[in-house]
């Protein structure tokens, strides 16, 4: 295994990967307001590279920084120097790195057939999107794949739709990956849509879904991205088209939406990771599910899936307004919440976007809901920061397990209560 360790490394010398040696994951508290703008500062110091999986938002709620080796110590000088709190949660990032590569690696084979693929290791894009053929020529009469668009680099945005006859009917939307290094979510993806083909016909619930309602599935929202992450930066978040006059390059997709698009919680400069871009829907990946839920026009549930935090949300998070849908919603989000934590305790928070997190504009729930998809919710997978985004492929199938059991909550709920 050591030896496999030492290819991978020089495999990634080789292929030119940005490499994260020494740079470390702090987890800062903060007591007051004040010491919540002070760390704002730190966003604002660009020459310090600093990669914010978890930004500022409020007294009580940890901020998840990583910090390259370069930056450290002027990063833990700043925090001692106002008296803010910190703790070291990674102490090696690439460290982590290399353990995922070698994973990987040492699971490498070709499936022939959805029943030998690997679910408990993280994937390519090409391996996805041979799985997605290798589901449909198993399934014909259940899943077709459509493709909505071209991502930005050209490459093909899938979906898979799993339908059991009919036209135009009532619809569940799920999607994965629109931020790419969230790999725990594009593996639950290819985890979810094996569930479905597995489960229709044998489980009573879920058959009843798929009975009356068709199944949209995108397992892969930002190809662009999710390539670039296997390729040359296993950390990068955003989708990769270029702004004229910058030197940076992609756009948060989340905050892209027409829904407050702009405002507070979304950022102006193209170097910032939340970037919003030059104009709501300026993505193609993002203008291509727009398109798609617009033609569409019978979309029931829009279920978004992130990572990390262990969060179950639900609009709005550019404003303070409350949904007028609040007290159902909240009461969906409880019950999805119990029903995941029931299959091996992981413990989740719910709630408003805005009140449970933080402020965040443009972000694909709120346009959904306010295209009237009232059962709009975004998870935020495991963990809550031991690794973030760097959650081992051993937690995929226990993530997807009890994942799913709160997607059928919410899809049983949206089948229960038509409007």
């Amino acid at each position: 295994m050591r030896g496999l360790l030492i290819l991978s490394v020089l495999l990634g010398a080789v292929l030119g990967k940005e490499d994260f040696v020494g740079h470390q994951v702090l987890r800062i508290s903060v007591a007051d307001e004040a010491q919540v703008q002070t760390v704002k500062e730190l966003e604002d110091l660009e020459h310090l590279q600093l990669d914010f999986w978890r930004g500022p938002a409020r007294p009580g709620f940890p901020i998840d920084v990583r910090v390259p080796f370069s930056s450290i110590q002027a990063v833990k000088v700043f925090l001692e120097a106002h008296g803010i709190r910190y703790r070291i949660m990674i102490e090696d990032v690439q460290s982590l790195l290399d353990e995922e590569q070698e994973q990987m690696f040492a699971s490498q084979s070709r499936a022939r057939s959805t029943r030998t693929f690997n679910y408990d290791t993280y994937h390519t894009l090409e391996e996805i999107y041979d799985f997605m053929d290798l589901l449909v020529a198993e399934n014909p009469q259940l899943v077709s794949k459509l493709q909505i668009g071209n991502s930005y680099e050209g490459r093909p945005i899938y979906v898979l739709k799993f339908s059991t006859g009919g036209s135009n009917r009532p619809a569940i939307w799920i999607d994965t990956g629109i931020h790419s290094r969230e790999w725990i979510t594009q593996a639950s993806g290819v985890w979810f849509a094996k569930k479905i083909t597995e489960d229709y016909g044998q489980d009573a619930a879920f058959t009843a879904i798929l009975d009356n309602m068709d199944i949209f599935l995108e397992i892969v929202t930002n190809p662009d991205g999710f390539a670039y992450t296997h390729s040359k930066n296993r950390l990068w978040r955003k989708t990769r088209s270029l702004t004229s006059g910058s030197s940076c390059v992609g756009v948060d997709a989340n905050r892209n939406w027409d829904a407050g698009f702009g405002m507070s919680g979304a950022s102006s400069s193209p170097c910032s990771e939340t970037y919003h871009g030059k104009s709501a829907n300026s993505e193609v990946e993002v203008k291509s599910v727009v398109d798609f839920v617009n033609d569409h026009g019978n979309i029931k549930a829009f279920l978004s899936i992130h990572s990390y935090s262990q969060l179950l949300l639900y609009p709005y998070g550019y404003k303070t307004e409350s949904p007028a849908d609040k007290d159902e919603l909240d009461q969906v989000a409880k019950s999805a919440v119990a029903a995941l934590s029931s299959l091996y305790g992981t413990e989740y928070k719910y709630g408003s976007i805005i009140t449970t997190i933080y402020q965040a504009s443009g972000g694909s729930i709120d346009w959904t809901y306010n295209q009237g998809i009232k059962y709009s919710f975004t998870f935020e997978l495991r963990d809550t920061g031991r690794y973030g985004f760097l959650l081992p492929a051993s937690q995929i199938i226990p993530t997807a397990q009890e994942t799913w059991l709160a997607l059928l909550t919410i899809m049983e709920h949206t089948l229960n209560n038509p409007y």
